[in-house]
């Protein structure tokens, strides 16, 4: 059963029947195919380039699959070709950096100079415009038409649409779907998918969930007709230049026949409340709101200034359009946590419908899509991130910051803090500067580290990469190798898993030997069905069942939790919130932490990737040898009500040693110098653990594991990429991730993590390379705002091969 017969859908009906599940009926509130929600008056602009590699794959197979289809006889994809046009110079910049991860992310495109912006939109002013970006695969899309054209290819293999239906109700037994109770009728059902746009909060509560969206009004206008225009169109046509963005001024223009049609972010956030939404089949679209002409003001004002042929013309007529945003601005797909066989395909827009209904089908055909959709896992949430308050404030943001330039570090402003850890009161009084993560506030740097010595000899960077960072970084890592620095690692997740059960359950789920004894600690994979890393674990064993799980997020608490067996030997517990973490590490944290303790921290007494239990001073501790930063230490986990005398006795003993409180910017500088991966960043599920040189984390001779059969036969030389570590030519030449990387001049991968590195004094960048190009010494570059950057593929890691530093 799927709930929607807008262009989400009609697509996923589409993929399912065409995968051979043809037993598919779709319900629909309203009339057959503009059924009154989002899809029926969505303006159709289809701009593929995204920061996010998914979100552009989705767009890309969206433009592939509607330019192939047709409604009798009529099109429902053109490509126009988009253009993007800057007026400022950090517009033009950003039109550069937005070139650069088309290029990554496999989109053609160019950047133009003013005059062939107006060659390509004649009426373009060409005194505004410094520049633009231009994809000839973008377009317009008839998202009605579409619908329809794969509605009817559905109905061809047996799927059934039925309007006028209105969901009441959704029943389950023993945890799972049942059935669909509308006005109408009862449908049994063992799998319903929810695909029913800024309603889908109403569907969610049916079943028990949150779906987190909000709905809001977005202004669109058409003019009278434009004399420039006249001749150029057709009706059947509708259009013929390209699609266009001014995002200076938060706008989007598109043709409609000798007519001119103007959508607006320009205006203040317009939160609809649903329950004032006109009912679907009446007179008014419920979707269409009243047009509120002071919001179009300014809009009207700076769209004559960019195409003076407006000032010829007036606002024939507009509405403000119901359509959802998210907290992050991701859709929201998967299975409900708590009811088996419900799903949700919500928050999509046109751009991305087929993309997303292709996933989707994949998800459950096949039991895995062949996309990573970590992005847009409905489960990907923090319970705080599903607080009513949270979504509307956060999804109104993303509104407002639509068209922004905004910086991969840049955080939300509010609601903040969410959370903080125990150590917040003590990191605040050193001057933290903190930004935030799954709602975590977690310090950068601190400005009680600016006069430390290692400051002096901190080079600078660039203007975007100087954003959120601080030269006091660097003299952190460069403390944390000289001496020893503090490094709060409460946000990292913490999952125990208990129970006669739990070892098997865990031996299964991951991919290296945990039947170790009591005190042993493991780094692992999760792998999904294809072999693809879901993610990676460091496990603890602290009792013969009892496992401590250091996760990357709720999506492994998800994971783990949907593969729990039945019999109930196993128990799974989020421990994070009433748990803290310091990361103890530098050549002289043996020096602090062994006087404060009766325990044996010595190496022989206690070895690398070991637990132990133990009190320093008064504080009982779980104490595991592990570095993320490649040094000699330990992460130190109490409970959260002793988090901050934890805190205060290693900053109390460490001070003669000239401890530090160091931050997330010289983290992620120290492991990138020792090659240690970021799930999410430098891997997803799209990659193998061979390609992501993580095949160490592998015993494939250790029995069965979920994906191993999926990796018989590969190895590292038989991958056909790799993720490569570069060392760029110029040490100043900082780059962010995403960047096209060039092989041969020829656009070949792209960077995933960057940073300086400060121990090295060289600029490192991690990136995916064809397997030819990845060997050591290969020369490659790095295009960062249009500039080619030299750079070498190098042997990995960069600090401390040998592993000494760790091992002392």
């Amino acid at each position: 059963m799927i709930v929607g017969a807008g262009i989400v859908g009609c697509a996923l009906s589409d993929e399912l029947t065409a995968r051979g599940w043809t037993d598919v009926t779709v319900l629909e509130q309203g009339p057959l195919f503009a059924t009154g929600g989002s899809s029926s008056h969505a303006p159709g602009l289809v701009f593929q380039t995204n920061p996010s590699k998914t979100m552009t794959e989705f767009a890309s197979y969206t433009v592939r699959k509607y330019s192939s289809l047709t409604l009798d006889g009529r099109w429902c994809f053109r490509k126009l070709g988009g253009l993007e046009v800057a007026t400022t110079p950090e517009r033009l910049a950003e039109l550069n950096r937005r070139h650069g991860l088309a290029t990554s992310w496999g989109v053609a495109g160019a950047l133009l100079d003013p005059d062939q912006c107006v060659a390509l939109h004649p009426l373009l002013d060409r005194d505004q415009v410094l520049g633009g970006f231009h994809v000839p695969t973008d377009g317009l899309a008839n998202a009605v038409r579409a619908g329809e054209a794969q509605a009817r290819r559905a109905i061809g293999r047996g799927a059934r649409f039925l309007a006028h239906h209105t969901v009441t109700g959704i029943e389950s037994a023993h945890g799972r779907v049942t059935a669909v109770v509308t006005d109408e009728d009862t449908f049994p059902a063992d799998v319903v998918v929810s695909c029913a746009g800024f309603w889908g909060p109403r569907i969610g509560r049916m079943a028990g969930l949150t779906v987190p969206l909000v709905p809001l009004a977005h202004q669109y206008a058409r003019t009278t007709p434009l004399p420039a225009l006249a001749g150029h169109n057709t009706e059947e046509r509708e259009a013929s230049k390209p699609i266009l963005r001014h995002q200076d001024r938060d706008l989007y223009y598109r043709e409609h026949v000798d007519r001119l049609g103007i959508g607006s972010y320009a205006h203040r956030p317009m939160p609809v409340d649903l329950d004032a939404v006109a009912a679907p089949g009446g007179p008014v679209m419920p979707s269409v709101l009243p047009f509120t002409e002071e919001d179009f003001e300014g809009a009207w004002a700076d769209s004559q200034a960019l195409l003076p042929a407006l000032a010829r013309t007036k606002v024939e007529e507009g509405f403000n359009g119901v359509f959802s945003f998210t907290t992050d601005g991701f859709p929201l797909l998967g299975e409900s946590p708590e009811l088996r066989g419900f799903w949700v395909a919500e928050a999509v827009w046109v751009t991305h419908s087929a993309g997303v209904a292709k996933a989707m089908a994949e998800w459950l055909v096949d039991g895995t899509p062949h996309t990573d959709l970590h992005e847009c896992d409905l489960n990907r949430f923090e319970p705080g991130q599903l607080a009513p308050s949270y979504v509307h404030r956060r999804s109104c943001q993303n509104f407002v910051e639509v068209y922004d330039i905004l910086h991969p570090l840049q955080p939300m402003e509010e609601p903040r803090p969410l959370r903080v850890t125990p150590f917040h009161t003590r990191q605040r009084e050193l001057g933290a500067y903190f930004l935030e993560a799954s709602g975590w506030e977690r310090p950068h740097w601190y400005e009680a580290n600016r006069d430390l010595p290692e400051t002096a000899g901190i080079p600078g960077r660039g203007a975007w990469a100087s954003r959120y960072w601080s030269p006091i970084a660097g003299a952190e890592a460069l403390a944390t190798r000289a001496r020893v620095a503090m490094y709060d690692m409460t946000a990292l997740k913490r999952l125990e898993v208990t129970g006669p059960g739990s070892l098997a359950l865990l031996q299964y789920l991951t991919t290296n030997q945990l039947d170790k004894p009591v005190g042993s600690v493991t780094y692992t994979l999760l792998l999904d069905p294809t072999g693809g890393v879901r993610s990676d674990l460091t496990v603890a064993r602290l009792g013969r069942d009892r496992f401590q799980v250091g996760a990357n997020g709720p999506l492994d608490l998800d994971w783990l939790t949907r593969h729990l067996p039945a019999d109930g030997s196993v128990q799974v517990r989020d421990t994070t919130a009433g748990t803290c973490c310091i990361g103890l590490w530098g050549p002289l944290a043996r020096d602090l932490v062994q006087p404060l303790t009766d325990t044996d921290f010595s190496h022989r007494g206690f070895g690398y990737f070991k637990a132990k239990r133990a009190y320093l001073g008064n504080v009982p501790v779980t104490a595991m040898r592990l570095s993320y930063v490649g040094e000699l230490g330990w992460e130190l986990y109490t409970t959260a009500d002793h988090g901050q005398q934890l805190w205060d006795t290693l900053w109390t003993a460490g001070q003669p040693l000239g401890v530090v409180a160091a931050g997330r910017s010289a983290f992620n500088s120290l492991r990138l110098e020792k090659g240690y991966r970021a799930w999410g960043t430098d891997l997803t599920a799209e990659h193998n653990p061979y390609e992501a040189g993580l095949g160490f984390a592998v015993r494939m001779d250790k029995g069965d594991f979920l994906g191993r059969d999926a990796l018989l036969g590969t190895t590292e030389e038989t991958v056909p990429r790799r993720l490569a570590c570069l060392v760029l030519d110029d040490p100043r030449a900082v780059v962010m991730g995403r960047e096209p990387v060039y092989v041969d001049g020829a656009p070949a991968g792209y960077v995933t993590s960057a940073a300086y590195g400060y121990s090295i004094n060289a600029a490192i960048a991690y990136a995916w390379l064809p397997r030819a190009a990845a060997d050591p010494g290969r020369r490659v570059e790095v295009e960062y705002f249009g500039e080619r950057l030299p750079a070498t593929v190098t042997q990995e890691p960069l600090f401390d091969p040998t592993m000494t530093r760790i091992r002392r």
